[in-house]
């Protein structure tokens, strides 16, 4: 089978190796549709993320969707869940397995992803999907669960403000998430016009171009200078950090899902000590899956819309390289061509 490994900081080649046997308690995936994350952008561009580095050609890819190859869901089209938690530790039985400490990630430290043909995975991690669905929109139920337990992090209650920082694919998952919680106001905010558009046409009522000299002075204003109760903010730059502390009201929630790239984030202390603001680190989700496809399948959210591109696997090299151009929103690679 074909498969596409990370060999070193924009190094991503295509290899023929064997195809994985599913091991006790799991099944073959044959992949049809992976998305590339920012996360995924890092491993590109810089050859880690955070603490974690490139040991050895890695397989990027934790957006994922396919078809069940044998067991109890053969035939069926699935999304996977990426994570594989210990489910011993203490985060695991309190039920933060997205904070497990010996967490498995697809497409992070030796964990191999999804961008090869057929994926070996705990079938306790593959979740049925609608046949509505298209494999890209499987793909996307990740994303979109990120999102989700950013917005459940932030508790918007309906008719508060809420702003989002940051209008990338899960940037604007929240965004039609925290309209869909019923929030009375959403602004979005975020520096590329083609992303701004995006964000309006899914609901946001006021954009603001975070570029803008006067774009405190635009939150300000589109608030009535109270600020918003909860900031979503998944842009990763100190920039957009400092933006949303400006964005919240005193007493607000501010969303930090966004990862930075030197691994540092720095806010304006004094404004958000002063405003008493909460402020949350948001990892990954945790237990999503089923509810983002209702969210899905109801039309609460549309994913669809949100994906702009689609290469096949020979291609990856230059997914990754449109990806990093930021012209689009969301990437999607093709395993099996469909």
């Amino acid at each position: 089978m074909k498969v596409a490994r990370l060999h070193g900081v924009g190094d991503v080649r295509i290899t023929e190796e064997d195809r994985p046997a599913a091991g006790h308690g799991e099944a073959l995936v044959r992949v049809t549709a992976v998305g590339l994350c920012g996360s995924d952008l890092h491993w590109f561009t810089e050859g880690g993320i955070g603490d974690a580095v490139l040991q050895k050609p890695l397989v990027l890819g934790h957006e994922m969707a396919g078809t069940v190859e044998g067991g109890p869901y053969d035939g069926r089209r699935v999304a996977v869940d990426p994570a594989q938690p210990c489910r011993a530790c203490d985060q695991c039985f309190e039920g933060d397995h997205n904070l497990c400490p010996r967490v498995r990630f697809a497409g992070h430290g030796g964990q191999d992803g999804g961008l090869q043909e057929h994926l070996a995975w705990p079938v306790e991690l593959l979740h049925v999907v609608p046949d509505a669905f298209s494999d890209a929109d499987a793909a996307m139920l990740e994303p979109l669960g990120v999102a989700l337990h950013a917005v459940d992090l932030g508790r918007p209650r309906p008719g508060s403000t809420v702003t989002v920082v940051g209008c990338g694919p899960i940037g604007l998952c929240a965004v039609q998430l925290v309209r869909a919680a019923g929030a009375g106001l959403v602004v979005a905010v975020e520096p590329l016009a083609h992303r701004r558009d995006a964000a309006a046409a899914v609901g946001a009522d006021v954009v603001v171009d975070a570029g803008a000299d006067d774009a405190s002075a635009q939150l300000a204003t589109a608030t009535g200078g109270k600020g918003a109760q909860v900031v979503i903010e998944v842009a990763g730059t100190d920039d957009a950090v400092e933006l949303a502390v400006t964005a919240a009201r005193p007493g607000g929630r501010v969303v930090l899902a966004g990862i930075p790239d030197d691994d540092r984030t720095t806010f304006p202390a004094a404004e958000a000590r002063r405003k008493g603001l909460t402020l949350k680190m948001s990892r990954r989700m945790k237990a999503t899956y089923p509810r983002a496809i209702r969210l899905v399948e109801r039309g609460l959210v549309d994913v669809s819309s949100i994906v702009t591109h689609t290469f096949p696997l020979d291609q990856a090299g230059e997914a990754f390289r449109q990806a990093d151009q930021r012209t689009g929103l969301k990437v999607v690679i093709t395993p099996n061509g469909r």
